[in-house]
C-alpha cells in the first residue's frame, strides 16, 4: 500500500492504478487503504468512472470506503463536471448506512 499511496502522492496516478492492477493478478489482499489511494489516484487524474467502479469493486469485496475514500470519489466527479456520478455516491452511501 506504501508504493501505491507514493505514487498517488507523486502525482503519478497512472502508475498508482497499474500497481493497484498488478496486486490483484498477484493475489495481494486490497484494503480500505489501498483502495482509498487508488481512489484518490482517479481523483487525480480526473478517472470519474474508475473512481466509481472501484467504490463498487470495494463494496463487492467486502472492503468498505472510508470517508476519504468516498470524498475523493465525489472529488473526482466533481472536476470534470459529472455531478450525476457524485449522486449515484451519495445515494450509495445513504444505502450503505441504511
Amino acid at each position: 500500500s506504501a508504493v501505491v499511496s507514493a505514487c498517488e502522492k507523486g502525482d503519478q496516478w497512472w502508475l498508482a492504478l497499474q500497481l493497484f492492477r498488478e496486486m490483484s493478478k498477484g493475489h495481494v489482499a486490497r484494503d480500505t487503504i489501498i483502495y482509498g489511494a487508488a481512489v484518490i489516484a482517479c481523483e487525480k487524474g480526473d478517472q470519474w468512472l474508475l473512481a466509481l467502479q472501484l467504490i463498487r469493486d470495494m463494496i463487492h469485496d467486502h472492503v468498505y470506503p472510508d470517508t476519504i475514500t468516498y470524498n475523493a470519489a465525489i472529488s473526482a466527479c466533481e472536476k470534470v463536471g459529472v455531478w450525476r456520478g457524485a449522486l449515484q455516491i451519495l445515494r450509495e452511501i445513504r444505502t450503505a448506512l441504511l
